[in-house]
């Protein structure tokens, strides 16, 4: 994790479409939109779940991926209580409107990381798309800031902490300090990377 970290630098060109100005105000400007896109996703799975509730109370099996084709005809053919039938219509309905928003979001973001040279780093790591690189980008920062890696490994909130008193010492866990959305976005890279075509995977399984 701390290569990932590391590989954070550069600054990127002022991009017409995303229409970020240079120097720390443009990682100001592009982290509100990255956030901006995670309260989306967020609002999206929240209206899933909401789905996924409904077919719970109504004695539906659940199923994942609800939102593909087949799965929408699926949904169309269950016995659902007028009630239910209306707040899974609603839910699907909340889920395009969102999806709608996403799309010129994920497009300004994509072409940006096309053109950032600590972006273009990050994606050089199996697991890391333009998204995820944009995310850990904006939260991280230029690298250049900290004078070691630990540092920057800590504000991200992976570092292990430990709470020693007396003869005792309680076993370390994350300090979760640090952005919710740099860990977030590590996670989801590390997630990718843990799959058996990662060159990695060895790796992976060692430890």
């Amino acid at each position: 994790m701390n290569r990932v970290i590391s590989s954070v630098g550069g600054r990127a060109p002022p991009r017409r479409k995303l229409r970020l100005p240079s120097g720390s105000h443009s990682i100001q400007e592009l982290r509100a939109i990255v956030r901006l896109r995670k309260t989306l996703l967020d609002d999206r799975r929240a209206w899933q779940q909401r789905i996924q509730a409904v077919l719970y109370h109504q004695g539906q099996p659940a199923h994942p991926h609800l939102l593909t084709l087949d799965r929408r005809e699926w949904l169309a053919t269950l016995e659902l209580s007028p009630a239910g039938r209306q707040a899974i219509g609603l839910a699907l309905s909340m889920i395009e409107r969102i999806n709608e928003q996403l799309e010129p979001l994920d497009q300004q973001l994509i072409r940006y990381a096309q053109h950032q040279a600590g972006c273009r780093a990050l994606m050089q790591h199996y697991g890391i798309g333009p998204l995820t690189a944009v995310a850990i980008l904006s939260e991280q920062g230029d690298v250049r800031r900290f004078s070691s890696s630990r540092k920057g490994h800590s504000h991200s909130g992976l570092d292990i902490t430990v709470f020693a008193s007396g003869a005792k010492r309680a076993p370390g866990k994350l300090s979760r300090q640090g952005p919710p959305l740099l860990r977030w976005a590590l996670y989801e890279a590390a997630t990718c990377a843990a799959r058996a075509s990662s060159p990695d995977h060895a790796y992976y399984l060692e430890v």
